[in-house]
């Protein structure tokens, strides 16, 4: 008996060969099936049979890795072109997708049983579905998903260093309650980092470590003590902000969104009493638009006309394909007005939960106080690995190898898309896809997560009616380029199944 254990990342799979003249039996954990060469059924039908029950009563889980057709003919002992047959019936049944040299794996919600139930490991995964159709809270990366940096990418042994070191100092730290605003050296080298960077003039004092975005949003709206006033926020604009400002008791007014951003004039006319403006400015969430240096100014002329406030939401901060990232909204803030919040969770990965707000030198004690009274910032392993990451030069390094491969893939997926003849257009870090009259963003979506892959529908973005054309934001990071062909034709092939006769 033998046994093949390959890429623990992914879902681990062991499987054993016992063979006899005639028969091989197949098992993997409760995975059992056999072909048997004297059997009047092709090879290949068996091997296709085996899978496909096993996927239908869910043995083999949702996402969980198939063995490559090369080891698994290697392990039958029959020809590769055996294997590859039952692996490309088992994909035109959409029950398993390929991921080029990631491998093949079975899709989410392939489990269904002809009556229309669901086994219990398919009810889970669709339960999961829910989740990634929230944008930037998925369960694991997929691709087109977007909000989440490249898997493979990130700096594994670097990373794993840094955090062993970090773990070590935090265990020699005083027992003691520790700085609700951050660790003072997370907060020294983020002020540092901005300064260089984002053109962000400030103090570690003015520096608050949070949660994530999340975290940093609350804070900011529990200091400003806004309940029960107007806020601007982008149309379409980040869903997510729009719940945390009805959570803080403010009226969300959403403001058109042009080529040169959040359009100023049209919030003045809409809400002209608002308090409040949250804004993407240096790549607009979804649409990837810089806010124009004439809004830019107009945003802070109105801030201060109306004592509002403007909270800056720099989600991708420095990572832009192309080109260098426009200043940060906050380093052209001569009033104190801006607050500016960005975060980790795109240049490193989201389950950190580390972001942080950079706070207007007069309101750095108010939100240093709301933090002391709601613990916002994370443990302090986590904040002196990152610290350590930044001041030894790995995290501006890193950054520099991201750019240059999210340009790459992202041309890929554009130059894909032009061979199939879809219409589109660049988005941050991501694609838009233009639907045809009549297509269901969110429909085609929700079949693409059956599939494996995570588009965002744009009409999800959209407060109140979205527009009457639909599109996709097809997310580059998790698309790697050999594979940008065969995804985009699986996805271009829902989009046809969904046009009206």
């Amino acid at each position: 008996m033998a046994f093949v254990d390959w890429d623990k990342s992914m879902v681990p799979l062991t499987w054993a060969i016992k063979k006899t003249q005639d028969c091989t039996e197949f098992m993997y954990h409760s995975l059992h099936f056999s072909i048997d060469r004297k059997a009047g059924a092709p090879l290949a039908e068996q091997i296709f049979l085996g899978l496909r029950s096993a996927i239908g009563d869910g043995r083999l889980a949702p996402q969980a890795r198939l063995p490559s057709w090369h080891d698994l003919a290697a392990q039958l002992g029959v020809a590769r072109g055996t294997v590859r047959q039952a692996y490309e019936r088992l994909r035109d049944e959409q029950l398993v997708y390929t991921a080029g040299a990631a491998g093949t794996f079975v899709c989410t919600g392939a489990g269904a049983l002809p009556g229309g139930g669901l086994r219990p490991a398919a009810r889970a995964a669709a339960a999961l579905d829910v989740v990634q159709a929230f944008p930037g809270h998925a369960v694991s990366t997929s691709p087109f998903q977007v909000g989440v940096p490249a898997q493979d990418a990130f700096p594994f042994k670097t990373w794993s260093r840094v955090m062993g070191r970090a773990a070590r100092a935090a265990a020699a730290m005083p027992v003691a309650y520790p700085d609700p605003r951050g660790e003072q050296a997370l907060r020294a080298e983020i002020a540092a980092y901005l300064c260089v960077a984002r053109g962000l003039d400030c103090t570690p004092a003015q520096v608050l470590v949070c949660n994530g975005y999340a975290g940093a949003l609350g804070l900011a709206l529990r200091a400003l003590e806004l309940q029960g006033t107007q806020a601007w926020v982008e149309q379409p604009g980040y869903m997510a902000t729009r719940a945390a400002l009805a959570a803080a008791g403010l009226q969300a007014v959403p403001v058109a969104v042009d080529p040169e951003g959040l359009d100023v004039a049209a919030g003045i006319r809409l809400a002209p009493h608002a308090r409040l403006a949250v804004v993407t400015p240096g790549q607009q969430a979804p649409l990837g638009v810089t806010l124009s240096l004439r809004r830019r100014q107009a945003l802070l002329e109105w801030a201060v006309q109306a004592d509002a406030w403007v909270i800056e939401d720099d989600y991708l901060g420095e990572l832009q394909p192309q080109g260098r990232a426009a200043p940060a909204l906050a380093s052209q803030d001569r009033a104190g007005r801006v607050l500016h919040i960005g975060t980790f969770s795109k240049t490193l990965t989201p389950s950190l939960r580390l972001g942080f707000l950079v706070a207007p030198p007069e309101l750095a004690d108010r939100l240093a106080h709301a933090a002391s009274t709601c613990g916002s910032a994370p443990a302090p392993v986590v904040q002196l690995a990152v610290a350590e990451f930044l001041r030894s030069g790995a995290y501006l390094r890193h950054l520099r190898h991201m750019k240059r491969l999210y340009q790459e893939r992202r041309q890929a997926l554009g130059a894909a898309l032009a061979r199939l003849g879809a219409v589109h257009a660049p988005a941050a870090l991501g694609v838009l896809l233009q639907l045809p009259h009549g297509v269901s963003d969110a429909a085609v979506a929700a079949q693409a997560r059956r599939l494996g892959m995570s588009p965002s529908a744009l009409s999800g973005w959209y407060a109140g009616q979205p527009p009457a054309q639909g599109g996709l934001l097809l997310g580059v990071t998790n698309v790697p380029e050999q594979a940008a062909g065969s995804y985009c034709e699986r996805l271009l092939a829902l989009v046809r199944q969904q046009q009206p006769a």
